[in-house]
């Protein structure tokens, strides 16, 4: 079972354009020594749709080895079924302890439709698989529990944010394992998810990504002790001075959620490289925000 803070690193480019992984090792060794509660590589911060598969093995065997089995590691799958089945395979062939499923390529599907997809990926990948409920796999109370049914299905992570569908979801799939015993989680995968995690674990659902663990993981790691001890007064703090002007910068253009993070993560020194295309990296302007709201966050830590 996965606790604490879930690192999701993002994906380093050399300045030719081609992965750069010595700069991933360091980038997840430095978030495992930081207290990651488990590693998330190739996954949408990573940039698992800009990632050939040889790139994505390659970056699945990068953090398996720079983990080095410290904690799990959780390897993004997604896209086409014979591309996820390739793509999971490899994972586990590179070490990996588990799988992120995420959507299948394009298409709106019925929900039988993708409850078979994950069934498919499920039995053939041979890992622990916790399943992606957003963009276009959005799976109803029903499809959920069918799919929180089969043998190596472990988890489900919410990524649409409505909350009065995910509550139906985590009571329905609950009372469905009851009888079962079966461990299962559920996790909170908005982007910034901090700025919902009230509201997430009021309805059963503690585990969230961490997005501002990659480049503010003293950020991160306060807020979390916080929401976990109750100390309300530090969870709004934090969330005024910092999560919620950067939700609002994050929404500025389509794509920040993953471009700002890369950005915070130069900003604190670790040269990762820009986004790949079709993402933008931020504009002088926003990144002047960022680096401002990334003090501000800082100085909020410092001054408890």
């Amino acid at each position: 079972m996965l606790d604490g803070v879930l690192f999701f690193p993002v994906t380093p480019f050399a300045p030719d354009g081609t992965l750069d992984p010595r700069t991933l090792g360091t980038h997840v060794r430095a978030g495992v020594d930081a207290g990651a509660g488990a590693v998330f590589p190739a996954c949408g911060t990573g940039e698992f749709h800009a990632l050939s598969p040889r790139e994505h093995t390659d970056v699945v065997r990068t953090a398996v080895e720079s983990v080095d089995g410290a904690v799990p590691v959780f390897a993004g799958v997604g896209g086409p079924l014979p591309t996820a089945i390739e793509l999971a395979g490899a994972a586990r062939e590179n070490g990996a302890d588990g799988l992120l499923l995420l959507p299948p390529y394009l298409v709106n599907a019925d929900q039988d439709g993708l409850v078979r997809y994950v069934r498919e990926v499920a039995q053939a990948a041979g890992l622990p698989l916790i399943v992606y409920n957003r963009a276009n796999a959005r799976f109803s109370p029903r499809a959920a529990v069918e799919v929180a049914a089969i043998d190596r299905v472990v988890g489900f992570k919410d990524g649409v944010g409505d909350i009065e569908t995910l509550a139906r979801t985590v009571v329905a799939i609950r009372e469905s394992l009851r009888e079962r015993a079966k461990p299962f989680q559920f996790f909170n995968g908005l982007p910034t998810a901090e700025a919902t995690v009230p509201a997430y674990r009021a309805i059963g659902v503690p585990l969230y990504s961490s997005a501002v663990f990659c480049f503010a993981p003293e950020i991160s790691l306060a807020f979390h002790r916080a929401v976990t001890t109750g100390d309300e007064k530090r969870v709004d703090a934090l969330l005024a001075g910092f999560f919620h002007p950067l939700v609002a910068l994050r929404d500025k253009v389509p794509g920040y959620a993953v471009s700002l993070v890369k950005a915070g993560v130069r900003l604190r020194g670790l040269d990762v490289g820009p986004v790949r295309a079709p993402l933008s990296d931020p504009t002088r302007e926003d990144l002047d925000e960022l680096s401002a709201l990334l003090e501000r966050g800082l100085e909020l830590v410092r001054n408890a």
